[in-house]
């Protein structure tokens, strides 16, 4: 099996649900090229409820991505990590460096994205 994501954006809220597999080269390319070629993102919700196995080269591939979110103003946020990721993410101690938010926060994001969006609107208009 290998990584599938899907990508949706909403205003500057991008959520990417991936399933499958964070291993090995290609699936974290995958996965950088995904986050990086996103549109101006303010938000960027990794979700991992699917995601089955997570290795080290994964592991890797979330901190580049929460160094470059952070390099570039963007807030990253993973949710509802699988079990097994969320047992790696506590064994390495990237609990304390990632954001794990829950579905709240999520809706709570897209909440205030559609303010935004209805506030620029209105003030275009």
């Amino acid at each position: 099996m290998s990584l599938y994501i899907e990508i949706e954006q909403i205003g500057d809220v991008a959520v990417l649900q991936c399933s499958g597999r964070i291993v090995r080269a290609e699936a974290l390319r995958v996965l950088k090229d995904a986050v990086i070629s996103l549109s101006q993102p303010r938000v960027i919700v990794l979700d991992l409820s699917e995601v089955k196995m997570l290795d080290g080269g994964g592991l890797g591939t979330l901190a580049f991505m929460h160094n470059w979110s952070s390099d570039n103003g963007t807030q990253l946020k993973i949710v509802n990590p699988s079990k097994l990721v969320r047992e790696m993410l506590e064994l390495t101690g990237l609990t304390s460096v990632l954001h794990i938010s829950s579905v709240d926060d999520v809706i709570e994001m897209f909440c205030n994205s559609d303010r935004a969006i209805k506030n620029v609107n209105r003030a275009a208009a």
